[in-house]
């Protein structure tokens, strides 16, 4: 359990005056800016440290800070450069702040708040853009952690089931929540832009997640957005960056003729953290796996806490009495194994050999409650040909960065489940994607005008499956004629059967759109480098990390390399008397 915002030495937060959260969705991409108003109202300048998730795979593209009438806007720079000049501010009784990533997370920030005078308000911005993943029913997801707003109190009991709140169907987009809405507003009369708001007394005592529903959302799409006028050609930020959005389809034919078979291995999380309502959705999600599992495939099912334990010495074949022993195993299993060692059971699982003629797939069910998340995701992606991931977080505050980096990592599909509803469709879709064989050969060929170069900024595509979108950013250099047109072709077999899928799109740029794909996919850039980087655990690349940090700082996008600081040198007072430090525990 996180303990957040800006706490006292007695643990009694720092009062939270005000939120403001504003969210802009465009196409699959959404922009959210948070405004959070703390107020000092102890008798001594106070220094605090506030600690809160972020989406996994978002990029913080803005920080600032208001005290008073003076707004300080933050620069990026190199971590440790960052942190001398925090140091050196309140040393000389400057107010600073230092917003950084977690070098073990990328979904956890944490925000210094040094020398807040006595009675002194401040107001916290921030703002970053993520993509949004499409659901098993075609909606958009986002989720805003309501830790990003601070919880006065740990959450106990999560409660009854949560009442979704939606509007009618036959009107798109709509949108469906967890929490109460003000009617949906109709910006133009194709009702293709939509406002909405939260209800009224809306405490954010609970994550707010929000579903999207667009007309063929399964359409593929391609948007090519202009580079910013005062960055230098050819390079990120100056030249237009394509988001391309994919939706393999496969022959129905080939579809039809698969075999269901494979070796399923089944990951459960039991931590202290899984405790009640957690615990039982992990537990129904499995067992409604179990049952669903095709005759004759093999499986097994692992738990872990501090220690871990497996049902079966190794995977069995799935019969009615392996599965109802199973089943009567899993139905027993409590939160009750310690702390969360996920690495441990991992590396047994990929001790055993695969079974010959049977793909492995592993299934992981967390609340994503790990400080190594990093370390875990590298750890399956070394393993990744030898299996496909399929990931599950469990209840809110999973981690999006375990859950997302797990399946993304090891080819396969995470999902999340927050309560009952909604489950049976994700579950069903994972299996689904799971009993798939596994798509090879995969390639991307570009058709541009000879006078435009291409150059990939994302990874290489290692999993395609049916339904399931894969995003690719590109950034193209050079000029093009007018009204001139590009494609990509992804080309790739399935069962031995080759296949390809094709997608025309304008080089014209879009309109100012505030630099959303270019900042997802510098971050996009940044992560994989990242990911390079603790490949080489041990033999640091100085090489690398100058160019993350590079990028970071050209493009304003974080990274485990740098940070935000923003220093208030306004009018020379310093602050007067001791400093109290306050941290905000995990």
């Amino acid at each position: 359990m996180i303990c957040c915002g800006l706490l006292t030495s007695g643990k009694v937060p720092v009062p939270l005056k005000s939120v403001e959260v504003e969210l802009e969705v465009r196409d699959h991409v959404a922009t959210v800016v948070s405004t959070l108003n703390y107020e000092n109202k102890e008798d001594k300048p106070l220094e605090a440290v506030f600690v809160f998730p972020m989406p996994g795979d978002a990029a913080v593209c803005h920080f600032s800070a208001t005290i008073g009438q003076t707004q300080i806007v933050a620069e990026v720079k190199e971590k440790q450069k960052a942190r001398e000049e925090y140091d050196d501010a309140l040393s000389s009784g400057q107010q600073a702040f230092l917003l950084e990533e977690s070098d073990q997370s990328p979904d956890i920030f944490s925000l210094s708040v040094g020398s807040l005078p006595p009675g002194e308000s401040a107001s916290i911005r921030l703002e970053y853009v993520t993509e949004l993943a499409v659901q098993a029913d075609e909606g958009l997801r986002f989720i805003l952690p309501a830790v990003l707003n601070p919880r006065y109190h740990p959450q106990g009991s999560a409660g009854g089931s949560v009442q979704v709140t939606s509007v009618p169907a036959s009107l798109v987009p709509y949108i469906e929540s967890n929490c109460p809405l003000d009617p949906l507003e109709y910006l133009n009369t194709e009702q293709s832009q939509a406002t909405v708001k939260l209800a009224a007394g809306h405490k954010f005592d609970r994550d707010v997640e929000l579903l999207i529903y667009y007309k063929d959302a399964h359409q593929p799409t391609a948007v090519v957005e202009a580079g910013q006028t005062s960055a230098k050609s050819g390079t990120l930020m100056g030249d237009p960056v394509v988001m391309l959005s994919l939706y393999p389809e496969f022959p129905q034919a080939v579809m039809s003729s698969l075999a269901s078979c494979g070796e399923f291995v089944f990951l459960l999380d039991r931590s202290g953290s899984m405790q009640r309502d957690r615990i039982k959705s992990a537990r129904d999600t499995l067992l409604l796996l179990l049952k669903s599992l095709p005759m004759g495939c093999f499986f097994n099912i692992y738990s872990f806490g501090s220690s871990h334990e497996h049902i079966f010495p190794k995977s069995v074949e799935y019969s009615q009495e392996t599965m109802e022993e199973a089943l009567k195993k899993v139905g027993e299993m409590e939160a009750n194994l310690g702390g969360t060692e996920i690495l441990r059971p991992l590396k047994d699982i990929y001790s055993h050999a695969c079974i010959p003629n049977q793909p492995r797939q592993l299934f992981v069910f967390t609340d994503g409650a790990v400080g190594n998340t990093k370390e875990v995701i590298n750890l399956v992606k070394k393993n990744s040909g030898s299996h496909r991931c399929f990931s599950f977080g469990i209840g809110e505050g999973a981690s999006s960065a375990l859950i997302n980096g797990l399946a993304k990592e090891g080819g396969g599909h995470a999902q999340f489940i927050t309560g009952t509803d909604r489950m049976q469709p994700k579950v069903m879709q994972s299996l689904r994607f799971a009993l798939q064989p596994a798509v090879v050969d995969i390639s991307v060929k570009w058709d541009l005008p000879k006078e435009v170069s291409v150059s990939v900024l994302s990874p290489p595509i290692t999993s395609l499956f049916q339904g399931q979108r894969s995003l690719i950013y590109a950034q193209l250099t050079g000029q093009s004629p007018e009204a001139a047109e590009g494609s990509v072709t992804v080309k790739y077999s399935l069962a031995g059967h080759p296949s390809q899928n094709k997608l025309h799109f304008s080089l014209k740029p879009a309109e100012d759109s505030g630099l959303m794909v270019h900042r997802l996919a510098a971050r996009t850039l940044i992560r994989s480098l990242e990911m390079e980087e603790m490949e080489r655990r041990g033999q640091p690349d100085e090489g690398v990390e100058k160019k993350v940090v590079e990028l970071s700082v050209q493009s304003g996008v974080s990274s485990t390399f740098t940070a935000f600081i923003a220093v208030n040198k306004g009018n020379g007072e310093t602050i007067q008397g001791p400093l109290i430090f306050r941290w905000a525990n995990f």
